[in-house]
């Protein structure tokens, strides 16, 4: 073999050598921001799911009430509005997150129309009832809590370098956290 030969061959697997740590280096990288991508969809998924368990119990908490507070009908409406939004809007949409706060801030009013009426708090079914929403609301909390999580290492990987090129370069987007509907930080006022 001649020098220029062996040189040439040299350089040539040197480059061949790069070009595959490149790709390798790439796909890796690839393969896990499209991980974390399903991972931060999966959590939301899960999010939806007890959400959903929250807007089954309302009808039934919302009908027993009914019997004991008959002229607070904004209340029930706004309740009803929040779950017709829930429903219309596509699984894993902004807009489930609007009708979502949209519930809470009407369940902050609901509950605050619940505690003005004592004897409806001594009713079994009632009581049975908000145990349940009250179990709902601790996994919606957990859930929103791991769903934040998952994109805060999401949105880390595909911010950081060298993945944010990759993350550029195929479309990869910052996920937004799941935040408090406006007006949370306010206790709702009871009145008696």
């Amino acid at each position: 073999m001649s020098g220029t030969f062996r040189a040439l061959l040299i350089f040539f697997v040197v480059i061949g050598a790069m070009v595959l740590l490149a790709v390798a280096t790439v796909g890796g990288s690839y393969n896990h921001i499209v991980k974390l991508d399903q991972q931060a969809q999966t959590q939301w998924a899960q999010v939806e799911t007890v959400m959903q368990r929250r807007m089954d119990l309302i009808p039934n908490l919302v009908e027993t009430v009914k019997g004991y507070v008959k002229h607070e009908e904004k209340v029930f409406g706004d309740i009803a509005l929040a779950q017709n939004s829930w429903a219309k809007a596509p699984p894993g949409s902004p807009q489930r997150v609007t009708a979502a706060a949209s519930m809470e801030v009407a369940l902050g009013r609901f509950m605050t129309l619940v505690q003005t009426y004592p004897q409806l708090q001594a009713n079994e079914d009632f009581r049975a009832l908000m145990d349940e929403l009250e179990g709902t609301e601790n996994r919606i909390s957990v859930e929103r809590h791991r769903y934040n999580d998952t994109v805060k290492e999401y949105d880390t990987a595909i911010t950081s370098f060298p993945m944010v090129m990759m993350a550029r370069m195929f479309g990869f987007k910052p996920r937004p956290y799941f935040q408090a509907a406006a007006g949370a930080e306010q206790a709702p006022k009871v009145k008696f």
